[in-house]
């Protein structure tokens, strides 16, 4: 992946819109200190390159009914490009699982599942994630308390 080069006022823009991307134009452009029409030239730059990946809003899942948040490590039976679409698949069709990664370590896959309650993710596991062929184990820890959970990324520029 070819690293995309920013300056400072490109980080500076964003950096506002993760702080905050209902900002308008002109209130982004006096954040950054440029003009209306150069702040939006730069961040439709940002967007054509890739930086800008979409504009969202952070939801309180808790407020939503889904309390409960498990951090679950998955092995798989075996390894290959098949088991992994297949697996790919199947999480693609859960709403449960809202983060999935493949790691490195004891675990081939964690995942971050958010459901409303014990019972529910009693059922997700047993009734959906377990029967799946290619899982062999699966390990979840309950979490009890978010410290920390941030989203985004701060930028910084990367030099010239």
């Amino acid at each position: 992946m070819q690293e995309i080069r920013i300056d400072r006022v490109d980080a500076a823009i964003l950096n506002a819109l993760q702080r905050d991307a209902t900002l308008t134009n002109a209130d982004l452009a006096a954040e950054v200190h440029l003009s209306p029409s150069q702040c939006s030239r730069r961040r439709a730059a940002l967007e054509a390159g890739g930086l800008i990946k979409g504009y969202g809003a952070l939801v309180d899942a808790d407020a939503l009914g889904f309390g409960m948040r498990a951090i679950t490590r998955v092995n798989l039976r075996s390894h290959g490009q098949e088991q992994e679409a297949a697996f790919a698949a199947f999480l693609a069709r859960h709403e449960e699982v809202r983060a999935a990664h493949s790691v490195s370590g004891d675990a081939d896959y964690v995942l971050d599942i958010r459901v409303p309650d014990l019972a529910a993710f009693a059922r997700f596991v047993h009734e959906k994630l377990l029967p799946q062929p290619q899982v062999t184990q699966v390990r979840s820890e309950i979490v009890l308390k978010t410290l920390k959970d941030e989203v985004g990324v701060k930028a910084v520029p990367t030099g010239s």
